[in-house]
């Protein structure tokens, strides 16, 4: 047998008892054997270096160094989920989905929540070729040579898999080599890793991939993502994926209804404790793909999918001082600052108040035992108070009346919950917030700039607003604490390179109180420019679809004050894009303006986003479920017949893709 033939021999070997221990759990040869063959591959490589493939099996002991970890964006969007605590909040969800859909039947799947650092991994051809972290939903780090020694994650796939596919699931550390781990660190003197989940988290990060390879990571995959998969539901894809390598746990269940979802959760909120990882919920999805994609997503998340959280772990701990935070608007946060306590992992030692009222709801004062939960929220929150425990010279909380950092006296306005600092020119945390925000990634994504180094360029006196970032020269910087030539000069260039940021994020970017993502999108789309959002009058604004009295009253208050007059003046004077391109401009109409539209079914010769976004380009509106004031219903193959039904019943057209590009 020729070494060619001995390695791929080798290979397929390693490659199925590899399958065979670590997904089925069910090795068919000793470790002993497992470690033998491996030595004689790596053997075999290491003499014939031409026959190298970078998903051999012996890539699974690491060795890649990784000193910076390179930001990928990600092709599909990985979104956050929304959060259901009762059988009540997945009813009002049923039903807000089986109105969109126009199905009474709609099936779920239902799959145990991991608690672990989410990952997507991209497969071309059935090779693995990238991993990459959450990060922030919109681009994340790229972990590829850590993940590929994880040893349940497979580099080749098996069976008939899509030619290209993101598969999403979770990084964990089950209970046991966790507890492994931590034996080996308490023998070795060293304190122990705090939770299974961020020590999974903290591991993708490392840059030697063969101290990746000694931890016993393990990955639990959940979700397919891409193009033409052949696939027509999520219970599907999860079989599928299943036989094409993967590791996806078989607890995921079909569900014909909320009560039988209620019965899933109540049984693994008991059960979960004999599970071999950490699990804190639920995760519900809507089964058909059809329906998801119909359904479609809010800014934040998925309306096909929802989280069940399991009841939030609460312990008690000592109040010790109660501090105020001021943000970007103003906006000021009361924090509990707490005697350091253990609660779901992790050591907490702040929470937030939220604000005046919910400090005199709960009667809550410094000295108090607190109860503190972490449940949905990733801040923890104080929920009750142990009034047992209080001491008898115990004072009321008396909230701050004036700005803990720039002395102003607050205002709160009428049904508004929080206090503010009016000082918008003079705080510095309002000052430095609003430049903060306005760098941040889904803004103006400024590379190079990073929180702190606002901090550090507003204390020298270099800039005092977020315009003065274009004036900054490479020659300013280099003088200052921890920035060196290349530093400075890659903030210069990342400065300079946010002025090819679209009108859209701009418009977000200037930090306009309630204009968040969605609202700046519309407002772009609808005024094309920063000077017709100037001279638009509040009605004007109202009348804009999805703007209310709040917003544009904001909108209007922000783009009347001089100080914002003259910092847009600037912004527009070092060619920031403050009006949608050419470019853009030139496949926008407002043939559809007045019109809304539903689109439902599956189209033959575009996609149903491409469709959504051709009415939108032309001034047309979008509508999630059909009522008296949709103008059409787009239908396509496989359209819900209580859908079709209810546009009957309504005198509404129901017309087809090719109809509707007639009308374009």
């Amino acid at each position: 047998m020729s070494a060619k033939e001995q390695i791929t021999q080798l290979r397929e070997e390693l490659t199925h008892h590899n399958y065979q221990y670590y997904v089925l759990d069910n090795p068919s040869i000793s470790d002993y054997e497992f470690d033998m063959k491996l030595k004689e591959l790596q053997a075999l490589e290491a003499q014939y270096p031409e026959l190298y493939d970078a998903n051999s099996p012996s890539v699974r002991v690491g060795g890649m160094i990784t000193k910076n970890f390179e930001t990928v964006v990600h092709e599909h969007r990985m979104y956050s989920l929304d959060n259901s605590y009762s059988k009540e909040d997945l009813e009002d969800w049923e039903k807000r989905i089986q109105k969109i859909v126009g199905d009474a039947s709609v099936e779920f799947t239902c799959e145990l929540k991991y608690d672990g650092a989410s990952i997507s991994i991209t497969y071309e051809n059935g090779v693995l070729v990238k991993a990459v972290t959450r990060g922030d939903g919109f681009q994340g780090d790229d972990v590829t040579n850590n993940v590929k020694t994880i040893r349940s994650v497979p580099l080749k796939l098996k069976g008939d898999f899509p030619p290209k596919f993101d598969i999403r699931g979770e990084i964990i550390l089950p209970h046991e080599g966790f507890a492994q781990m931590n034996q080996a660190r308490l023998e070795a003197g060293e304190d122990p890793y705090m939770n299974p989940r961020n020590t999974a988290s903290g591991s993708l990060k490392l840059q030697d991939s063969s101290e990746v390879s000694k931890r016993p990571l393990d990955c639990l995959l959940y979700y397919i993502v891409g193009e033409n998969l052949g696939i027509q539901s999520q219970y599907e894809g999860l079989e599928k994926a299943r036989g094409w390598g993967f590791k996806v746990p078989k607890e995921a269940k079909l569900c014909k209804s909320t009560a039988e979802v209620m019965e899933f959760v109540n049984y693994w909120d008991v059960h979960r404790h004999d599970l071999p990882y950490e699990t804190d919920g639920v995760v519900i999805k809507v089964n058909s793909l059809q329906h998801q994609e119909e359904l479609g997503y809010t800014a934040k998340a998925p309306r096909w999918a929802m989280a069940y959280k399991f009841k939030a772990e609460q312990v008690a701990t000592k109040l010790n001082e109660i501090t105020y935070q001021v943000g970007r608007t103003g906006a000021i946060t009361p924090v509990a600052n707490l005697e350091p306590v253990l609660l779901a992992g992790t050591t907490v030692k702040r929470a937030s108040l939220h604000n005046a009222d919910q400090i005199a709801k709960l009667d809550i004062r410094e000295g108090d035992e607190v109860f503190v939960e972490k449940g949905g929220e990733i801040i923890p929150k104080i929920v009750g108070v142990d009034f047992a425990k209080r001491s008898l010279d115990s004072e009321p909380t008396n909230y701050i009346t004036h700005c803990p950092e720039c002395g102003a006296e607050l205002i709160r306005k009428e049904g508004e919950a929080q206090h503010y600092c009016p000082n918008y020119t003079g705080c510095p945390p309002q000052i430095t917030g609003r430049i903060q925000h306005y760098i941040s990634r889904k803004a103006m994504d400024i590379e190079g700039l990073g929180g702190e180094t606002v901090e550090l360029l507003f204390k020298e006196g270099l800039i005092h607003n977020y315009a003065d970032l274009y004036e900054l020269k490479v020659a300013d910087i280099v003088p200052l604490e921890r920035m060196a030539q290349k530093s400075a000069e890659n903030l210069v260039a990342g400065v300079e390179k946010s002025k090819e940021i679209p009108f859209e994020r701009v418009l977000f970017a200037l930090g306009i109180r309630y204009v968040g993502e969605t609202v700046a999108k519309k407002l772009a789309k609808h005024y094309k420019n920063i000077e017709a959002i100037q001279a638009a009058s509040l009605e004007d604004l109202v009348a804009v679809d999805e703007i209310g009295v709040k917003i544009a009253e904001s909108v209007v208050d922000f783009l009347s004050n001089e100080v914002n007059i003259e910092l847009i003046s600037r912004l527009k004077s070092y060619g920031v894009q403050l009006a949608i391109s050419a470019a853009a401009l030139e496949n926008q109409s407002d043939t559809l303006v007045g019109k809304s539209f539903v689109v439902s079914g599956v189209f033959e010769s575009v996609s149903r986003n491409e469709l959504k976004k051709m009415i939108e380009d032309n001034g047309g509106k979008v509508a999630s479920s059909i009522s008296s004031k949709t103008s059409y219903v787009i239908a396509g193959d496989n359209m819900g017949p209580s859908k079709r039904e209810k546009a009957e019943k309504l005198n509404i057209p129901v017309i087809s893709e090719y109809d509707f590009k007639e009308m374009i």
